[in-house]
């Protein structure tokens, strides 16, 4: 491996009420802003990072609100890491990133290139803009027991770039946010406006909250996402579940950056 030079930018961009903790190896490669699951932190893409080098990619990782080092906010919505990015990007002077999105932050980046198709170089998607339709009342209510049920581990959780400095509420309004945002009605019109490369790498089992035969049927759905938009393609399928696909699988994750790079390459010397 190629290890990343230490020459970094590391501060603090201001939006809206708070301010996030980004990370910014700089030079003149493709960049490539990494967006983190639900709760994590910037520190899981080490690998990735570390398995791309800096000889052809400049890496910007960055906290979302309450996560990390980044300051608390007012607002925790989809809508609002969303600006996030936007903030990240025009701070650091970013044009026509790979997005690179593991869980929730997949979500971001499908979202954000499907709203910005001349800004956006490409999408990887680790394990997550998944459609699924599964979530009533009955859900929400078990997602919101099962955070207040889990609280007492936050403090352990956050040492670990796992948790936010939120509330159980709050946590779990994120979560059910997210699977509203999942639904076919919902998700398949941005599958739709996404013209640029997306490239899937999708683990294998299921996740905290999910059972694995779940966890594979809404991995599935994605199937008819496939057939419908070239764009969007599987890069890989992985053994390790959606938990640990940062850790075991970081080399598929990476190869999925390069593929990426790679179309892209063609398409601006063409």
């Amino acid at each position: 491996m190629t290890s990343v030079k230490q020459s970094v930018w590391s501060g603090m961009v201001s939006v809206d009420d708070t301010a996030l903790a980004v990370t910014d190896t700089g030079g003149p490669g493709r960049p490539v802003v990494y967006l983190n699951g639900s709760y994590a932190d910037q520190s899981h893409w080490r690998r990735v990072i570390t398995d791309l080098g800096s000889g052809g990619f400049r890496h910007i990782t960055f906290d979302e609100r309450a996560r990390g080092k980044s300051k608390r906010a007012g607002d925790y919505s989809f809508a609002a890491c969303l600006r996030d990015l936007d903030a990240v990007l025009t701070a650091r002077g970013v044009e026509r990133p790979i997005l690179v999105g593991w869980s929730y932050g997949a979500m971001l980046a499908v979202h954000w290139a499907a709203q910005n198709p001349d800004r956006a170089a490409g999408v990887v998607s680790v394990d997550g803009a998944l459609p699924h339709d599964w979530q009533g009342d009955a859900a929400r209510e078990q997602i919101r027991k099962l955070f207040r049920r889990m609280s007492p581990l936050f403090p352990i959780a956050r040492r670990l770039g796992l948790a936010a400095r939120m509330s159980a509420a709050q946590h779990a309004e994120i979560n059910i946010e997210a699977n509203d945002l999942c639904a076919p009605a919902a998700l398949n019109p941005v599958f739709d406006r996404v013209t640029v490369p997306a490239r899937y790498v999708l683990a294998t089992g299921g996740n905290l909250g999910g059972d694995a035969k779940v966890m594979e049927r809404i991995r599935g759905n994605l199937d008819p996402v496939l057939a419908r938009n070239p764009n969007i393609r599987v890069s890989a399928k992985v053994a390790s579940n959606h938990s640990k696909i940062l850790r075991k699988d970081f080399r598929a994750v990476a190869d999925a950056v390069r593929e990426v790079a790679a179309i892209r390459e063609h398409h601006e010397v063409g």
